[in-house]
């Protein structure tokens, strides 16, 4: 290993590949385990009885306005990328210095309706104010559950499945910029599109638990995946890392939305590395796609094939105009690489 690579700090966001393999064990020695750690397992999955239950832990690092609900979903899609129900969740609260009790019960508030509006049961966690924070950090521990059957095991993507989107890209990273940043924003944005933008939280929203069991129930699915930090291009990566596989991803046919694009334009972001909860990923057997597709259509949910999987393990490609490149990649989420900045 390389001594220098080591000692060199890293940027805000996500762990490297290179260093979350290091971390990561390669077996379990608990034959329950069904599915434990790996780069694009995003999850854990054990066996209890005649159930399978699926284990997920994500904090809130990026979001001011709207944390909660935030937090709720981002655990909550991971289960469904699994094929589960979300069940029950744990919440820890870290809270800075200074916080006053009707803000702490105003939150907590809005998590119990965040719960209750995925049918998820709040069962626990723990809180405490901390010293060296300035804003609350909320970390959340959610459990599912499916039956074997139906488990989503990572990894099963081959090389020729489709590659399908639901909704559009970056939807949380265009809601958390016009939420919490609007000001940055007013001078080359129309105040119109910051405000639909705003919007996009609660619609097209950034759960996922409705597109991915239209697409479990429709067609032959192999793969799910939410796409959070690095965006949709990192999310690319992890499906094929996760199989062996490579891809070949069109750029025309990646649906972006208007506001999102006046944001990433006016920021100089790349839509394809921001933050992308809200669309859901999808790997597929190929004859599966068009059902996939219209079962969208019928349910009013837009879904588009943008690409496919390839033989060529750890090669990602995207296809613009007919020309190929590699597929970027984003050592630090678009969003995160602009709020490092700005601070």
């Amino acid at each position: 290993m390389n001594r220098d690579l080591l000692l060199k700090p890293l940027p805000a966001g996500k762990l490297p590949m290179w260093l979350l393999k290091k971390l990561l064990p390669t077996s379990t020695r608990d034959a329950d385990v069904l599915i434990g750690p790996g780069i694009g397992r995003d999850a854990a999955a054990i066996a209890v009885g005649d159930r399978v239950i699926i284990v997920k832990s994500d904090p809130i690092t990026f979001a001011e306005s709207g944390a909660e609900e935030h937090l709720v979903d981002v655990n909550a899609n991971d289960i469904a990328c699994m094929g589960g129900t979300p069940r029950w969740m744990l919440v820890t609260a870290l809270l800075p210095v200074g916080v006053i009790p009707a803000d702490i019960l105003r939150d907590f508030a809005s998590l119990r309706d965040a719960c209750q509006r995925r049918s998820v049961e709040l069962v626990g966690g723990h809180t405490e104010i901390i010293p060296g924070i300035v804003r609350p950090i909320l970390v959340g521990m959610m459990i599912g559950e499916v039956e074997p059957a139906r488990l989503i095991e990572p990894g099963q993507a081959r090389a020729g499945d489709a590659l399908l989107l639901s909704k559009g890209l970056a939807i949380e990273g265009t809601a958390l910029l016009a939420r919490d940043h609007a000001d940055a924003l007013r001078e080359r944005v129309p105040e119109a599109v910051i405000e639909r933008a705003a919007r996009f939280l609660d619609a097209p929203g950034i759960s996922v638990l409705h597109d991915a069991r239209l697409a479990s129930d429709a067609g032959d699915i192999v793969a799910l995946h939410d796409p959070t930090e690095g965006g949709l291009a990192t999310a690319i990566r992890e499906i094929g890392i996760a199989s062996g596989v490579g891809a070949i991803v069109d750029i025309e046919a990646i649906p972006v939305y208007p506001e999102t694009e006046a944001i990433a334009s006016a920021l100089g972001l790349d839509p394809l590395g921001m933050l992308a909860s809200g669309a859901l990923l999808m790997a597929a057997r190929p004859e599966a796609a068009p059902a996939i597709v219209a079962a969208g259509n019928r349910a009013g949910l837009p879904v588009s094939v943008i690409g496919h999987l390839t033989d060529e393990p750890g090669v990602f490609t995207l296809r613009a105009g007919g020309e190929p490149r590699p597929l970027p990649e984003f050592a630090v989420d678009e969003v995160a690489r602009w709020l490092s900045e700005r601070a």
